[in-house]
């Protein structure tokens, strides 16, 4: 019997996601294999939302955001009974093999299915960058180019009025778009979760910029850093972070959340290469009978770990980037 591949996406949408998916479904082709693809996640998985898919399925969509595979959550799918439903679903249309696309949630659904005897790969993309095992995740590269044209953009406006612009962008746990847009946008402070900051340095810093002849500031805030309380949670840190600048120092301050508009968009060649890749290479692992990984890109080669390994650890920032952020904002 031909052995059939079903495809999904999960979690947050990230672009590059369809140039995988289309590479999912070529490559089985490629090794006489049938792809299926499974709409909305593991809560179409549970719900039967699949069907087989064809080159034709996929012509067109390299060059799209998002994901043509849509995407949801499933609370359903992290007790027992959704994980047996899934199962059947599988079993029913003979699904032997799975390609899970996306973060570590993800991927704990997918090694949930591998512990029950499906044979999974995972490929990481999430704009977060937060997936151990990989230099980068599909998205990531994107994301980071989304957010440096806002901030060319609006450091325009910024030295046109003189003004401070406390920039929030998306990264709960991780610093990554932060740090990287950061840099590559010349910002004069970047805060991070992973390294804490004093808000008083921050405003001594901003002051001294304007007094060497600088009229104006760029400050990167990743949304997960903690307030200056202490505390982190739902409340968004850049409004507290933008009022206590704007109180202390007395200069003009707006501040721009970023929000969703950092996922949209065609993927940069970067992403639509490495998305080619690591699909093409999850593809080839089923064929040749090795499952349950997760694949990622080190030093630019195609690597695999085991599902159960690849989450237990815990990527770090280099923080030899952030030193330079430092150096580079430096007066």
């Amino acid at each position: 019997m031909t052995k059939r591949v079903g495809v999904l996406t999960s979690g947050g949408d990230a672009p590059g996601m369809n140039a995988a998916v289309r590479t999912v479904v070529r490559a089985a082709l490629h090794f006489n294999m049938e792809p299926w693809g499974i709409y909305r996640g593991y809560h179409g998985l549970i719900h039967g939302e699949l069907e087989p898919l064809t080159d034709r399925s996929v012509s067109g969509v390299i060059q799209r955001g998002g994901t043509i595979l849509k995407s949801a959550r499933s609370d359903e799918f992290r007790t027992k009974e959704g994980q047996s439903k899934a199962l059947d679903v599988l079993a029913k249309h003979e699904i032997d093999s799975l390609v899970v696309i996306g973060g570590d949630g993800s991927f704990k659904g997918a090694l949930a299915l591998a512990e029950a005897g499906v044979n999974v790969i995972c490929i990481p993309a999430t704009i977060d960058n937060d997936i151990a095992c990989t230099d980068y995740s599909i998205g990531f590269d994107t994301a980071v180019n989304n957010v440096l044209d806002a901030v060319n953009k609006l450091r325009d406006t910024a030295a046109s009025h003189e003004r401070v612009y406390v920039v929030e962008v998306m990264g709960r746990d991780s610093g990554y778009i932060a740090l990287y847009s950061g840099i590559a946008g010349g910002a004069d402070v970047i805060l991070i979760p992973e390294v804490p900051y004093d808000v008083d340095q921050v405003c001594g810093q901003i002051v001294q910029a304007n007094e060497a002849g600088k009229t104006y500031n760029i400050v990167i805030v990743a949304e997960g850093v903690k307030s200056i309380s202490g505390a982190s949670g739902k409340t968004s840190p850049s409004f507290e972070i933008g009022n206590y600048i704007a109180e202390k120092t007395g200069y003009d301050t707006r501040i721009t959340i970023l929000g969703h508009i950092q996922r949209g968009g065609s993927p940069t060649v970067r992403d639509s290469l490495l998305a080619s890749k690591l699909a093409y290479h999850a593809v080839e692992l089923i064929y040749q009978g090795k499952t349950n990984k997760v694949l990622g890109e080190v030093n630019q080669a195609v690597t695999s770990f085991d599902v159960d390994y690849a989450l237990a650890q815990e990527k770090q920032l280099n923080l030899d980037m952030y030193h330079l952020a430092t150096v580079l904002s430096a007066i």
